[in-house]
């Protein structure tokens, strides 16, 4: 029997309001909202709008729905569009409108592929649906560089879910809420005492099972010893950071500041935190080191780096003092960090020719840095947004840090959105993650996500902690995402294939 039903005058303009409205909820759900049952109740609105649609129908609530997640949850990408990247407001406001349908189209085909091929299924309406969420957050992780960004597992670092994160990752977060919402769905919609029970079983196994993992400790602390950690968070203004006019300013403030830090395990400076090529400053760079080798501090700073071939240059970060190593950034940021068809593109406006913004991606398999006699896996800007990137860092590492330049997000919920990932890094693999950024949030996490010490925005500070060197492996460091990947596709193959059994096609007549 077929679920399409024709739709009434009410649905015809009701569905699409309520599929911008369904989007929004989501990113009323991650940082700096936090109010994560909206959510699920995202998931629950679609799980109805796509419950008896046909796949036209299905296709355009999801691409509305996607248009009211990005447009709440990555409208910031005016400001470094319009504010830093000198577009009018008209070609700003349509560049972002761009963006964000452009994003849409994944939960546009998303919703196509759940109601004209996956809804039929067996157990379509409640484990297809999760299924095919976590599916194509995945694909958006990587298609085009990918997009890694407010996925809805974000939302549950401090809910019974967490408990999931370090053997699923935020994949089995996104899983566990999009499965809680089918499951209420299906039971509501079909008013039976089985379906209500299946729905508790479902919850139970999802919810208790990560309220009983959480407690979990996963690794330990390699000593009752702690690093000690200083974060210098300079605030030096965006439109200023590449005037060579004002670099003797920034030079001044960073040897100024570094004068007291000496002594510190580790000093840590944010991306690109001396806007100069590396080789063009090492007589600057000379002095600090050498004090800070004596002291048995290692600076850890962004630096860029013109490399040994013509026309490569890198973002990358350099551990100098009592360290080693040199890091250079693999995932760029596109118009950010490079352009994409820059043949026709550089030129055009102003967005098209940022400073910096002809970089070299770095080869995969670089080694950590040293600080003193212990690894740090270095990660720079929205790299720490890649589960299966942080995830490798971390097999060879003691210590995460990541470095960023947030002032491209303004005074926007970009930067408070960039935190709350980081938090989850640090949970998924039970290490610290040492956060510093031009001009905040630079953090301390703890290896259960949750913040030791943070910054105030928009103000120049210098953060102090200590931080644990952890031993041991989290289920999700070893396997990373192919574990549940692997489980969502040949879930699907199994429903698929069950479609054609005798029984499946005698129910079906």
């Amino acid at each position: 029997m077929s679920l399409q039903r024709p739709p009434t005058g009410l649905e015809r303009w009701l569905a699409p309001l309520l599929s911008v409205l369904a989007g929004a909820l989501v990113t009323l759900s991650l940082a700096p909202y936090n109010f994560w049952p909206a959510g699920i109740l995202a998931c629950l609105a679609l799980c109805a709008l796509l419950g008896r649609c046909s796949g036209r129908q299905a296709l355009w609530r999801g691409w509305l729905f996607g248009l009211g997640f990005f447009g709440t949850g990555v409208s910031w990408v005016y400001v470094s569009i319009h504010v830093y990247g000198y577009a009018s407001i008209p070609l700003a406001v349509f560049l972002t409108v761009l963006f964000c349908a452009g994003l849409a189209l994944f939960h546009a085909l998303f919703a196509w592929c759940y109601a004209r091929w996956i809804r039929p299924l067996p157990a379509g309406l409640t484990l297809g649906f999760p299924v095919l969420w976590v599916l194509f957050e995945w694909l958006r992780g990587w298609v085009l560089t990918g997009f890694p960004w407010l996925y809805l597992g974000y939302a549950h670092i401090d809910t019974p879910l967490a408990g999931w994160a370090p053997i699923t990752g935020v994949f089995g977060l996104s899983f566990a809420c999009a499965i809680t919402a089918s499951s209420l769905y299906l039971a509501w919609r079909r008013r039976r005492a089985s379906a209500w029970a299946s729905a508790a079983i479902s919850l139970a196994i999802t919810w208790a099972g990560g309220a009983l993992l959480k407690p979990v400790e996963w690794v330990a602390p390699a000593s009752e010893s702690s690093l000690q950690v200083a974060l210098y968070q300079p605030n030096i203004p965006q439109e200023k950071k590449w005037d060579r006019d004002y670099l003797p300013h920034i030079l001044r403030q960073y040897g100024t500041v570094m004068a007291p830090l000496y002594g510190a395990d580790i000093v840590v400076w944010p991306e690109s935190a001396v806007p100069r090529y590396y080789q063009d400053m090492t007589r600057w760079f000379e002095p600090i080191a050498n004090r800070a080798a004596e002291r048995g501090t290692t600076l850890i700073s962004g630096v860029p780096w013109r490399g040994s071939e013509p026309g490569r240059y890198y973002n990358s970060i350099v551990a100098l003092g009592e360290g080693e190593g040199v890091y250079h950034k693999q995932r760029l940021v596109p118009f950010g960090e490079y352009v994409p068809l820059e043949e026709w593109l550089r030129g055009l406006i102003a967005f098209f020719d940022l400073p910096m913004s002809g970089f070299t991606p770095g080869s995969p398999d670089q080694a950590a840095l040293r600080a003193g006699p212990w690894r740090v896996a270095p990660l720079i800007c929205y790299e720490i947004v890649y589960p299966q990137q942080v995830a490798q860092a971390s097999r060879d590492a003691d210590l995460l840090l990541t470095i960023s330049n947030d002032s491209w997000f303004g005074d926007s919920i970009g930067p408070l959105q960039h935190l709350q990932m980081a938090q989850l890094r640090a949970l998924e693999n039970g290490r610290y993650v040492v956060r510093g950024t031009n001009n905040g949030v630079s953090a301390i996490i703890d290896q259960r996500g949750q913040l030791q010490a943070q910054s105030e925005q928009f103000v120049e500070t210098v953060l102090t902690g200590e931080v644990q060197v952890m031993l041991g492996e989290t289920p999700f460091t070893r396997f990373g995402v192919t574990p549940l990947i692997s489980g969502c596709w040949l879930a699907l193959a199994v429903m698929w294939l069950s479609s054609y059994s005798p029984s499946e096609r005698r129910r079906r007549r």
